[in-house]
This record gives C-alpha cells, structure tokens and sequence, in this order.
C-alpha cells in the first residue's frame, strides 16, 4: 500500500474512496465530451446583455448566423439597480475554440483528495458575497445553506458552498492556481460539486469532497462566461493536486 494509499484513511471510508476511483474515469470521459458538445462550454462565442426596452429575441439574434449557431435566453440582476436584466447566449458547436481543442489537463487520481467533510445547515437567508470575474470588482450575493467543515494534514477548514439549482457547488482556490508549469491548474480557481444524498439536501450530515472531479470553471473555456471567484475561506494554502487542471487547445489558440 502506498503512502497516498494509508493516509486516505484519515479523510475518507475505504468505501467513498473505491466508489470514487471506479467513478473517476467516466467522470473524466463526460467532461471531455460535455464541454465540446453543441452548448457546452467551448462553444460560447457571445454573452449580450439588452437594454431594458429592446425586444430582441432568439429569433432575431439567429438572424444571419450560421446553422451551427444556437441561441438560448439568460437573466441576472443589475449589480447596480437590482433590477432584473435580459439577455442572450450565442453556441456555436464550430467555434474556433472547439476546433482547435486538444484536451483540458488533469492530475491522476489520488485517494487522499477524496474527504469527508461535515455540512451544517445555517438560517436560509445567508448570504455571502461572490466576486465575479467580470464584474470589474462587485460581488454578488449568492445563497450559501450552510458549513462545510473538514481537516487536511492537520489544519481545519470551513468553507461556504452556494445553492446551484439543487447541488452544492463549491468554488476554490489553492497554490497551484496560474503556476505556469505542468504542475498549475486555471488560474481563478476550481469548482466542485459536494456529493450528498439528494433527499438530504440542506440537512446536517456527512458530504464527500472528492476533489478529483474539482474541474475548470467556464470562464476558463470561453470569455463570455461571469464566474465567481473564491471567497478568502475557501482557499487551501499548498497546492490541490487533483482534479483538472488547465485547457489545452492546438496550434496555439487562445481564448482570449
């Protein structure tokens, strides 16, 4: 048994550690397929947010587009009038930059990234905080139900997943973010979805962070995406060497 091997126990069951090994590969193979497919990450070619009298629909925002183009309509709220604004997402499923991806880099699997943690429901109206990459600096409050508590090599940690539709998805930062080597991951940070029983969802228990499948956010595969960064208690101080670590395209591409 290896050195990662033995010290898995002190953060996972023998159990969550082999569901999560056996889970890994098809894990990695639908992300691989997901983010080319035709609404998938790579094929984002334009966010348009409208004014709040212009009519624009999906429809008129086809006109003139190719046939591999799709539309699909989106809402937020205005960071300055709280209003709710419209807007419009072009897919194009033969983007430049699906054309020219190779694959997104990824560590190999390592038992020891696979942790139990406990959740602890807080009041349903806390809020934290979430800069977005593209809000030049605002935040927006996101729905946070509770705590998430764990230990690794001795140092505690709490960190604060936000209510993505029903799953709990956690954003993180740790050392290996925009280290320019082999050895770094997406430089604004990871997401990670918490696994838990879905009937369990907001009750106090057991989740696992298998940080394994921690993958790159979509701003990392397109720029017409406004992901949330970090918040300073989710950040580990060495390097998170699991999961997937950059996006990788041909010939030199870039997406920006």
């Amino acid at each position: 048994m290896t050195t990662s091997e033995l010290s898995v126990k002190r953060y996972a069951t023998d159990s969550a550690v082999d569901a999560a090994r056996v889970g890994w590969a098809r894990w990695r193979a639908a992300r691989l397929a997901t983010v080319v497919s035709a609404t998938g990450n790579l094929a984002l070619v334009e966010t348009r947010w409208l004014d709040a009298d212009v009519t624009t629909t999906l429809d008129d925002a086809l006109e003139g587009q190719p046939a591999s183009v799709t539309a699909t309509a989106l809402t937020r709220t205005n960071l300055s009038t709280g209003e709710p604004e419209r807007g419009i997402r072009l897919w194009d499923s033969a983007s430049p930059a699906i054309v020219n991806f190779d694959t997104v880099s990824v560590w190999d699997f390592d038992p020891s990234w696979v942790i139990e943690a406990e959740f602890t429901p807080v009041d349903a109206d806390r809020t934290i905080p979430f800069e977005h990459i593209r809000d030049n600096g605002g935040s927006r409050n996101l729905v946070v139900p509770g705590d998430i508590t764990f230990t690794r090599d001795g140092v505690g940690y709490t960190f604060s997943a936000f209510d993505d539709d029903g799953t709990l998805l956690l954003v993180f930062g740790d050392a290996s973010n925009g280290v320019a080597d082999d050895s770094g991951s997406y430089e604004a940070g990871r997401f990670l979805f918490v696994h838990r029983s879905a009937s369990a969802f907001g009750e106090a228990g057991t989740v696992i962070l298998d940080f394994n499948q921690a993958f790159v956010p979509p701003c990392g595969f397109s720029i017409h995406y406004n992901c949330p960064l970090p918040p300073r208690n989710n950040r580990f101080l060495v390097p998170v060497e699991a999961g997937e670590k950059a996006v990788q395209f041909r010939g030199g591409h870039s997406i920006y």
